[in-house]
């Protein structure tokens, strides 16, 4: 297959490009685009040949549900059996934005699109290339992170294009994503809702408008028979392909202890990866040392958690070393993702 990979320039009429994935879409086709998030790998999601694509495309589990991405109310009910009023409240406050919400589903969804789920997670994007995109397609597009199964999804087009080409039908770059860590998943199908991966949307967000929301805690292993009812809560994500260790404690002693173990690595041959932040970076002496972001503000963080992954996969190390983060607001969805991607294998200091 040959992979089209057409630049969106936001300052100029980008008309003809999106009319073409459009059509792509409404044919079956799989088209990449950016969202808010990350890079989304859309096919029309009605049609359950077309979703089967996703998956041989992506190497992904059957029974990882897809989410269905529209850009008005209006284009939920005819996807869902029922919309809860606190639904409608949350929707009113976050949606357009980086929030997918589980409803139970209606006959028109194909099993197919759901992983074989009585549910469907929904998103409605704010990005416009993306919103183009969804409406040139028909409305109804599944569209889970354009990356190959368990890689750390594409922040850029050209991650997509390291996993996808040749796989999919055409690749829209819009550039670089904004925040960096996928959507903020809320089940509306239980009482009270409750949280099954965590993003830029938080609990304490959500209580302000509904009231109490729970989170769900449980790390299923690799081995449950346990279907999941989100993306990514039973699947490995997000792995570099060297491994990943996360040092969590006191920062002047997770600085040490990361130097310590960096050292003993580089003189037993290995090549070091080490994940900083502003705050520390000075302080590592030996390894391939990156900066995450900063500190002060942990939307850094998240927008370069991806990107900086996937760079130490280019750099071919052997062993990577991170800091842990502050797990209130976002810093609770880039711990949620730098936990599958290391295996939660993390290690505390006292």
């Amino acid at each position: 297959m040959k992979t089209i990979l057409e630049k969106i320039d936001k300052n100029q009429n980008n008309t003809d490009i999106i009319r073409e994935a459009g059509r792509i879409l409404k044919e079956g086709g799989l088209v990449a685009f950016p969202t808010e998030t990350v890079y989304g790998l859309g096919a029309d999601a009605l049609n359950e040949d077309a979703a089967k694509k996703i998956y041989a495309a992506k190497g992904r589990p059957s029974d990882n549900p897809l989410i269905i991405h529209i850009t008005n109310m209006k284009a939920l009910e005819k996807i869902v059996s029922e919309v809860p009023e606190k639904a409608v409240k949350v929707a009113e406050k976050y949606w357009p934005g980086p929030l997918t919400m589980i409803f139970n589903k209606s006959d028109i969804v194909p099993y197919g699109t759901t992983g074989g789920l009585d549910t469907v997670a929904v998103r409605m994007p704010v990005d416009a290339i993306a919103r183009e995109v969804i409406d040139a397609g028909g409305g109804y597009i599944a569209a889970p992170s354009a990356n190959t199964s368990g890689r750390p999804s594409p922040t850029t087009a050209q991650h997509v294009a390291e996993d996808l080409t040749g796989r999919v039908d055409m690749i829209v770059d819009g550039g670089a994503v904004e925040i960096g860590v996928e959507s903020t998943i809320l089940d509306m199908t239980v009482e009270p809702p409750m949280i099954l991966r965590p993003g830029a949307i938080t609990k304490e967000m959500f209580e302000e408008v509904i009231g109490e929301v729970t989170i769900d805690r449980t790390l299923i292993r690799p081995d449950s028979r346990q279907v999941p009812k989100a993306p990514g809560m039973k699947y490995r994500h997000y792995a570099p392909k060297a491994d990943l260790t996360i040092i969590e404690g006191p920062l002047e002693k997770v600085t040490a202890e990361i130097n310590k173990r960096a050292k003993e690595k580089s003189r037993a041959g290995y090549k070091v990866g080490i994940i900083g932040t502003e705050e520390t970076v000075a302080e590592y002496k030996a390894g391939d040392v990156k900066c995450i972001g900063t500190r002060a503000d942990e939307s850094t963080i998240a927008a370069n958690l991806f990107g900086i992954l996937r760079e130490f996969d280019d750099d071919q190390v052997d062993y990577i070393y991170s800091e842990s983060f502050d797990t209130a607001g976002i810093g609770s969805a880039i711990m949620n993702r730098l936990l599958k991607a290391a295996g939660h294998h993390i290690e505390k200091l006292v």
